[in-house]
């Protein structure tokens, strides 16, 4: 089974904002594929579904972004899953504003969700699905910038986005990170063609 955790804080007022687009996309993929999250009696909600017999679970922490790793930890315990079979769905300040990039492992980028994890698997070697949300704030206004809404443009412009990543999702649950490598530098040199 492939599980992927998408990084977000789980009350309803944070749905909307920018640290939140990990759980966007989750849900935009959980509607695409007719499947609903559900509570578990783990620190996360999660739905499961089938891609061409290939299983998976996605995972909503319930913790705040800070101590999502729990939620990881248990999820990947709780499923006998290896870490190569786990992916991160987060948000990432370095990136332009809706632009997919995906890392195979490495350190936390300074990111609290990340960090966390790494530090409750006692390792960086999963991969992630990064999504850009920009960084245009004044030094100083980061927490405020990442907990603000996307604004109703930005929210369409994220369809794409959204829809990019689903396909994304949908080549790692069906065989693995170098399939989803490959699918993204076709989708890239796509592009680049146009």
């Amino acid at each position: 089974m492939r599980i992927l955790l998408g990084i977000g804080n789980p009350e309803r007022r944070y749905s909307l904002n920018r640290h939140n687009i990990g759980f966007m996309l989750l849900d935009y993929f959980a509607r695409i594929h007719s499947i609903n999250f559900r509570a578990s009696k783990f620190d996360y909600y999660f739905a499961e579904g089938e891609i061409f017999q290939n299983p998976f679970l996605l995972v909503k922490p319930t913790t705040y972004v800070n101590n999502c790793g729990v939620a990881a930890l248990q999820a990947l315990n709780n499923h006998k899953t290896d870490i190569n079979d786990f992916l991160v769905v987060v948000d990432d300040l370095n990136l332009e504003f809706s632009k997919i990039r995906i890392r195979k492992s490495g350190g936390d980028g300074g990111h609290n969700g990340i960090n966390s994890i790494v530090f409750h698997l006692q390792s960086d070697q999963f991969p992630r699905l990064r999504i850009g949300i920009g960084n245009y704030f004044a030094e100083g206004e980061m927490t405020d910038y990442v907990l603000t809404d996307f604004n109703e443009e930005e929210r369409k412009v994220l369809s794409n986005t959204f829809k990019r990543g689903t396909t994304l999702v949908e080549e790692f649950i069906c065989g693995g990170l170098q399939k989803m490598l490959d699918a993204n530098s076709r989708l890239l040199k796509k592009e680049d063609d146009i």
